[in-house]
């Protein structure tokens, strides 16, 4: 391939490789689609990369001039191994989306345009944002606000496919707090597939939701997340949700409305089962916020492991666990330090632990706690015979 010259109006200038599919944008230029379709639908650029002018209408126009030079040139070099590019298909378009949702509206037909939508959605970056421009998303998402049948699986499945843009997002969290609450209808009497697909969107949603919003959230849906993460519908659903719960528990009652829920048991016992070290961090992370409670703080001592699998896992994990453990049993020396607490620590070796920290290298920030919490109950624990003489030496005076 190397030794074969491409003539330079073959290369895609984003991607330097040789055109699949030619499509000029408004400027002039001729870029490959899929490299274009990245480039301008990230949503992170506007601007056509040559030329640097901002595109507002991006039209891609198919050059099937240069796609059948580009088809010849194949051909006549297939004797060294080159392929034909096959011919793309035409991109959808509006009026086609249109016809479908006006279709869709009738009861008959309804599952096989839906269908069709998911076919076209998996397509490619120009097909969803052609049905977002369509209105595809509005009509999506009333049918999982008013449909009670199976036609709700194939509208989220959809709207997953979809990759919705942020505008996208925004405009669902505007339906005054409804879809949200729908999606939670969802999640409570849904099919595993379903609740996932409804995680998945919920996520997307709720990271670009604003303070106000994410105060308002109710009760029940936080009971459908902690649900989730106990039915263990799939890993990529657990991850959303704890990944969901670290975003929203920090505004308003949050951390409240997750512990009532019954967070800290579920993520105990799926921090005692984890040995993935993103997957114990981000339990972590989330049984740090949770703990900020009075609620979380009397949960997590309510569990029998509770306060030993946490500090299990300072020193084992990595220093953002070892961060999040240390603030954990920080919340929990500061605010619960009755004598049956301050005790259980010591025979559980957290103070060892927590002398141990001081001696090694984990962070300035996670010494720093540590060195609070010794403080904090140095009467109780200095002179106890359950901490090794060797660690007592680092005992903060």
């Amino acid at each position: 391939m190397d030794e074969i010259d491409v003539p330079p109006s073959f290369i895609c200038p984003i991607s330097l490789e040789i055109m699949k599919d030619p499509v000029t944008v408004p400027t002039g230029i001729t870029y490959d689609r899929e490299s274009i379709e990245k480039w301008l639908f990230s949503g992170k650029n506007t601007a056509c990369p040559v030329t640097k002018q901002v595109i507002s209408d991006c039209e891609l126009v198919p050059n099937h001039t240069l796609r059948r030079l580009i088809q010849s040139w194949c051909t006549l070099n297939a004797c060294h191994g080159i392929e034909r590019i096959p011919t793309p298909k035409p991109p959808i378009s509006k009026d086609q989306i249109t016809k479908l949702l006006d279709d869709a509206k009738s009861p008959f037909q309804q599952m096989k345009c839906l269908r069709r939508l998911r076919s076209i959605a998996s397509g490619n970056a120009t097909n969803k944002r052609c049905m977002e421009s369509s209105g595809a998303i509005e009509f999506l998402a009333s049918i999982v606000s008013d449909s009670d049948s199976t036609a709700v699986d194939e509208a989220l499945n959809t709207l997953y496919i979809l990759q919705l843009s942020e505008a996208a997002l925004k405009n669902l969290m505007c339906r005054n707090g409804d879809f949200v609450v729908s999606l939670t209808r969802v999640m409570q009497r849904g099919s595993y597939e379903c609740r996932a697909y409804a995680i998945l969107l919920l996520k997307s949603m709720l990271e670009i939701a604003d303070p106000m919003q994410l105060i308002g959230l109710r009760p029940e849906l936080f009971v459908e997340l902690i649900r989730v993460l106990q039915d263990k519908i799939s890993q990529q659903a657990s991850k959303a949700t704890l990944k969901l719960l670290v975003s929203i528990s920090p505004w308003g009652r949050n951390k409240s409305k997750a512990a009532e829920a019954g967070a800290v048991p579920i993520l105990v016992d799926m921090l005692l089962d984890s040995s993935q070290r993103r997957t114990c961090e981000i339990i972590l992370t989330v049984l740090d916020e949770v703990c900020k409670c009075a609620e979380g703080r009397s949960e997590l001592l309510k569990h029998a492991a509770g306060l030993a699998v946490v500090s299990k896992k300072i020193l084992r994990v990595s220093q953002v666990a070892n961060q999040r453990a240390v603030r954990i049993l920080w919340s929990i020396s500061k605010f619960c330090a009755t004598c049956n607490v301050l005790q259980e620590m010591v025979q559980l070796g957290i103070v060892a632990k927590l002398c141990l920290v001081l001696q090694v290298e984990c962070g300035h920030k996670t010494k720093e706690k540590a060195r609070e919490v010794l403080k904090l109950h140095a009467r109780v624990w200095m002179n106890s015979p359950c901490i090794p003489s060797n660690l007592l030496s680092s005992y903060p005076a």
